[in-house]
């Protein structure tokens, strides 16, 4: 009899802790602070006060010194959750006064990202495959642009051509190098439509690069039709004002030097930074240069409240040589007109490149009421483009032109061209994040962006002007229902050019087994998801009044995707090592095509919507930590893919039944990072296949070869204040096509000192 009224007590005095823990923000305040393993502070880390049954209390984010300040009654009834993205998810139970947690690298499934759910997530629930590269990872790599540094990771096929600077392109699953959307410090970077350079993206100052696959338009809208790519930027973090600088130098003329401030005082952090590129390359015309300023500044008004600010502007000059060595075939062409000798097709000497671009965002997050979070950015970004080229007489395709024809222009490779264009796209998105239990959030938002640009050829006619006005509303629910992980997402689209669209999402993810020591533990995963990329501007808005070559298409519609996938992850030896299997299938819509009509004399031309193309195929990828600090990335990727109807090809290898251009079947990639406190390192590779490719010029060339390249980097730390550095690319010195006709670099490296003054 006495046991009855025992057990009531019990479960009122628990009723009245979770009570406590419901009713937290009257009660007394505790510290949590954040740090990574080397002991420096961690700003915006997600941290979560959480009842026993899974109630959130309370969440906030960390300062610039990676401090949170939560309340409760009830310590004793909550524990504390912690996702920091670049690290593994960490919990606290009956956290008493003040709390230091020590963050700890971790294998893909139990790190958190971002990008998959705009949220921080363990990626074993983020429902879709995301690799990152941290900033101790991109500091010892030191790549020039973003180029340099994605092609590590699994899935990823980059296109570079030629040279440093040459314009570089991303290839995921099967979809164009327009299919990617570009993302750095919350603001799109895109040319509306897609189209993106990575190789004049510098990373300087990059604190984290996540790189999501699959069509992931729900929660990005245009462009992310096969992949995600997203830039951090630093933020500083110590007392002490702490001035960092840096020079280097390497083989073909290469230097650049670094400089930053950074800090954090009371409410306010800050970094300022500055970087500058220049290399005069391997041959003619190859030179390269490039100047990047900005700043990562905020402030933590109170504890629910936070306000930062940020811009980088970025200048870059770029020599184009054109096509002119074929890896390893040179063709011929007169050595002085049509007469002979002949000799090896020579580079363009005269066409040249400039991008001036600035990007600004300010951003206010909002942390209230209990559970939800409110952010709020306005975004303007600013593209001018410059593409010259008088033209080179002397280079000719003889190969079509066995006798000089009368008159010899049409068999001329390089034709005058001045290419400008001036972009502008400003708007403004909230978004806004409920978490009422562990087990569940809620995410939406709405996104108004206004799209205007002036571009064309100017030798061709006046430019075409363009403007668009996007406005997007989206919402997303993440579940965990005991083993079953459901996200399920929505976004609809108005655009006042092509109308209203629709793309649904929906993701699960199982815990088939939970596993021991050995087996840890195997997921299944599957997802649905539709995607869509917007027409460029030169297309919805071709022509000028009176063309009568060219016709607009006001109603040109997006090209859209069907994908689905399917993975198994499985986990070895407690979590330490990880296999993922996923298999991809793309359906590739309403793509854009210009069009010739058969109306003589002008034979006028139009972008119309009638390609159709299909790719599919299998990524495999292993992870592990090997030691506590020497982390290895391996993937093999197989891509089948196949042009379904293209009425107007320009050239053989886009003809029905050929495979799609540029994207090899087989390709891999190796990322093996050490980092220490004294020295760390890096060994990057990537192995690309045969793939489908053109020379354009009639010269029989139709596929490129396929290449490995190696690229090895460390630094040594020679006191507190001075360390060293080396990077190389192309170890193996070879010879290769990335693109064809454009010979890579061979072996290059750059050695430099980095100087620290200040800091903690």
């Amino acid at each position: 009899m006495r046991v009855f009224p025992r057990a009531i007590s019990i479960a009122i005095f628990s009723a009245l802790l979770s009570l406590s823990c419901v009713t937290a923000d009257t009660g007394h305040n505790f510290t949590v602070r954040v740090i990574d393993p080397q002991a420096a502070p961690v700003r915006g880390a997600q941290v979560s006060l959480l009842s026993d049954s899974g109630k959130l209390i309370v969440t906030q984010t960390t300062s610039a010194e990676g401090a949170a300040i939560l309340s409760s009654h009830a310590i004793g009834a909550c524990r504390i959750r912690v996702l920091a993205p670049g690290f593994a998810e960490e919990t606290i139970t009956n956290p008493e006064g003040e709390v230091t947690v020590r963050l700890r690298v971790a294998t893909a499934s139990e790190t958190v990202v971002v990008s998959a759910t705009r949220t921080p997530v363990p990626g074993e629930a983020a429902g879709a495959d995301v690799d990152t590269l941290t900033g101790a990872q991109l500091t010892t790599m030191q790549p020039v642009a973003a180029n340099d540094a994605v092609r590590f990771l699994p899935g990823a096929v980059v296109n570079t051509a030629g040279q440093t600077g040459g314009l570089a392109s991303l290839f995921v699953r099967g979809g164009e190098s327009n299919y990617n959307k570009v993302i750095v410090d919350g603001v799109t970077i895109n040319e509306p439509g897609g189209t993106f350079d990575f190789g004049t993206l510098s990373l300087a100052q990059a604190d984290r690069m996540e790189f999501l696959r699959g069509a992931q338009s729900t929660l990005y809208g245009s462009d992310a039709m096969t992949s995600v790519v997203q830039v951090w930027t630093r933020t500083g973090s110590t007392r002490v004002p702490e001035l960092r600088l840096a020079a280097d130098g390497g083989n073909f003329q290469s230097a650049s030097g670094h400089a930053s401030l950074a800090g954090a005082r009371g409410i306010f952090d800050y970094n300022v930074f500055g970087d500058q590129f220049n290399t005069n390359g391997f041959g003619i015309n190859d030179a390269y240069s490039d100047s990047l300023e900005g700043a990562n500044l905020g402030a933590q008004m109170n504890r629910k409240t936070a306000l930062r600010v940020r811009f980088r502007h970025s200048n870059s000059h770029t020599e184009l040589p054109g096509e002119w060595n074929f890896n390893g075939y040179e063709p011929l062409v007169p050595a002085n007109g049509f007469s002979e000798p002949f000799v090896a097709l020579q580079p363009n000497p005269y066409a040249w490149a400039q991008l001036n671009d600035l990007l600004g965002s300010v951003e206010l997050t909002v942390a209230a009421p209990s559970g939800w979070q409110h952010r709020l950015t306005g975004f303007d970004y600013l593209y001018h483009y410059f593409d010259s080229d008088p033209g080179d007489p002397a280079r000719v395709n003889t190969e079509n032109c066995a006798t000089p024809p009368s008159p010899a222009v049409p068999c001329q490779i390089d034709f005058a061209s001045n290419e400008v264009d001036h972009i502008n796209r400003g708007g403004f998105e909230y978004q806004g994040d409920y978490a009422e239990k562990a087990w569940a959030h809620t995410t939406f938002g709405y996104r108004i962006e206004n799209e205007n640009g002036f571009v064309g050829d100017l030798d061709y006619g006046a430019q075409n002007h363009g403007q668009r006005l996007n406005q997007d509303a989206y919402a997303q629910q993440q579940l965990v229902l005991g083993r079953l992980g459901v996200i399920v997402g929505g976004r609809f689209v108005h655009d006042s050019a092509f109308g209203n669209a629709g793309i649904p999402r929906v993701a699960l993810t199982l815990q088939a087994l939970r596993g021991n020591g050995t087996l840890s533990g195997t997921r299944l995963r599957f997802s649905y998801s539709t995607g869509f990329k917007e027409p460029r501007l030169e297309e919805t808005f071709n022509g000028i009044p009176g063309d009568p070559y060219d016709i607009p298409n006001p109603g040109l519609k997006p090209e859209r995707v069907r994908a689905f996938e399917a993975g198994l992850q499985q986990a070895f030896f407690r979590n330490r090592y990880e296999l993922t299997a996923t298999y991809f299938n793309n359906l590739f819509l309403d793509q854009i095509n210009y069009v010739t009509m058969n109306d003589p004399p002008n034979f006028p031309g139009e972008y119309v919507n009638v390609n159709k193309a299909f790719a599919q195929g299998a990524e495999i990828v292993f992870q592990g930590k090997l030691r506590p600090r020497l982390m290895l990335n391996t993937a093999y990727t197989y891509t089948s893919s196949e042009y379904l109807d293209n009425p107007a090809p320009y050239d053989a290898v886009y003809d029905p039944g050929q495979p799609l251009l540029r994207r090899p079947k087989h390709s891999a990639t190796e990322l093996l990072s050490y980092g220490g406190t004294r020295w760390g390192a890096n060994l990057s590779g990537s192995y690309v296949g045969t793939r489908a490719d053109s020379d354009f010029y009639g010269f029989g060339i139709n596929h490129a070869a396929g290449y490995v390249l190696v690229a090895p980097g460390g630094w040594y730390t020679v006191n507190s204040h001075i360390s060293t550095y080396v990077t190389v690319s192309n170890a193996l010195d070879r010879r290769y096509n990335e693109v064809v006709g454009y010979p890579a670099l061979p072996v290059n490296f750059r050695a430099g000192v980095r100087f620290r003054l200040g800091g903690e």
